[in-house]
């Protein structure tokens, strides 16, 4: 073999070692996460708190939890982003509130659903960013307020 011959296949044995560290280091890294609420949630709730919670599903661990204002009249009406906080192959859920008090409750406290609103969501992390759009729907709320105290 020639000097020339030798030198394209250690310049690709180095290119090919560049890339399969790259590629580690990438999946050794979070996922962002972006969760938002469409249009829907604007109506029944727009100008009120809300807080999203990041969950560790297999650990039971809370990761991070958001604070914001649901938006009466934007798409989407809230949306939150936990960078990086995703690994690949991890399950995750979503819990979140939103601080109604619809007929009684505290405001700045999750209060039981009869009066504040609340919802558990799973997230599947993927091998890129995550985005998760909900929509509003009462019929599918699950107490959530333990997450958040």
């Amino acid at each position: 073999m020639n000097r020339t011959a030798l030198l394209a296949i250690r310049l690709g044995s180095a290119l090919s070692l560049t890339l399969l560290l790259t590629a580690t280091t990438l999946a050794a890294e979070g996922r962002d996460l972006t969760f938002q609420g469409d249009a829907s949630f604007g109506g029944p709730h727009g100008g009120q708190a809300i807080q999203a919670a990041l969950v560790d599903v297999a650990r039971g661990e809370t990761i991070a939890v958001e604070t914001g204002e649901v938006a009466a009249s934007a798409d989407p009406a809230f949306s939150f982003v936990f960078p990086g906080a995703l690994r690949e192959g991890e399950r995750y859920a979503v819990h979140y509130w939103i601080d109604a008090n619809f007929g009684g409750g505290s405001a700045g406290q999750c209060d039981p659903m009869q009066h504040d609103h609340q919802w558990r969501v799973a997230i599947e992390a993927g091998a890129g960013p995550v985005t998760h759009t909900e929509t509003h729907d009462p019929s599918t709320q699950a107490a959530v307020c333990d997450t958040f105290r």
